[in-house]
Order: structure tokens, then C-alpha cells, then sequence
């Protein structure tokens, strides 16, 4: 047990450089293309808190874009696309999620999946309950994904 007092009195400091995860974001919006802007500019504000590099942001932002981009594309029209950032001491999960139409995964045999593990590092899709996709990002502060 951390003996340090936090900063909101519940054991959140909201230093994400301690030990453990300390904050989790959650976004929900709609399932559109045009919304995209608003998760773009989260990831990169999440990731400047978490004191990645500048790439590091770069390549995580794009991450989350085609990640989602990914998802879109076989949405349930009028649903929502909800994304969880889960920040810990150098390293950030991201889980985008969507009712699909067809609750499929996407393929792991395309340009787009081979630029999403490029840029993230760590990269998985699953799928359930029902017909929700998912996929799932890690990127570590300092690792280019390669």
C-alpha cells in the first residue's frame, strides 16, 4: 500500500508515472466518421499527460483513428462507438468498441491491421457479446511499434 496521501483523497493522484493504472477515460460517440476528430484529440491529450514523445503521440492518435476507422465500416448505423483509455506508468490500453453488423473482426490480413501494429505495438480484436467488435491497442512510452 502507497502510504502517500492522493490528490482527490480516494488513492487517485492522477500521476500516471506511480505504480499501477491510475486513470481510465471512457468516450462514447456516435458511430460516424465525422466524430472521429473528438477521439483523435482525447488520445493525443491522454498520451501529452502521460509524457509520451511526441511520436509516441503521433503514432497512437493515428492508432485510434484506424482502429476505429476499422470498426466503422460495419457498424450498426445510429450506434455508438465507445473507446476506454486505460493509463498506467508508461503505457496506455486503448479498447474501441462497436455493434457490428455482421460481428465479425477485421482481418488481420490488410495494409490497414499491418499500419495499426506498426503504430501501437501491441494489437488484438475480439468479438462479443453479440454482435460487438472490439480492438484493443497497448503503446508504451518510448516503443515505435516496430
Amino acid at each position: 500500500m502507497d502510504p502517500t496521501p492522493s490528490a482527490d483523497g480516494m488513492g487517485n493522484s492522477g500521476d500516471v508515472r506511480g505504480g499501477g493504472p491510475r486513470d481510465v477515460v471512457q468516450l462514447t460517440i456516435p458511430a460516424a466518421g465525422a466524430y472521429l476528430v473528438v477521439l483523435r484529440t482525447a488520445t493525443a491529450s491522454l498520451a501529452a499527460r502521460a509524457d509520451f514523445t511526441l511520436d509516441d503521440i503521433e503514432d497512437l492518435r493515428i492508432a485510434v483513428d484506424e482502429a476505429s476507422a476499422l470498426l466503422l465500416v460495419s457498424a450498426v448505423p445510429g450506434s455508438a462507438l465507445e473507446c476506454v483509455f486505460t493509463l498506467s506508468p508508461g503505457l496506455i490500453r486503448v479498447t474501441v468498441s462497436v455493434d457490428s453488423l455482421d460481428g465479425e473482426s477485421p482481418s488481420k490480413d490488410t495494409f490497414a491491421w499491418t499500419v495499426l501494429s506498426a503504430l501501437a505495438g501491441e494489437v488484438g480484436s475480439s468479438t462479443g457479446p453479440g454482435q460487438r467488435v472490439t480492438i484493443e491497442l497497448a503503446k508504451r512510452r518510448g516503443d515505435r511499434g516496430e
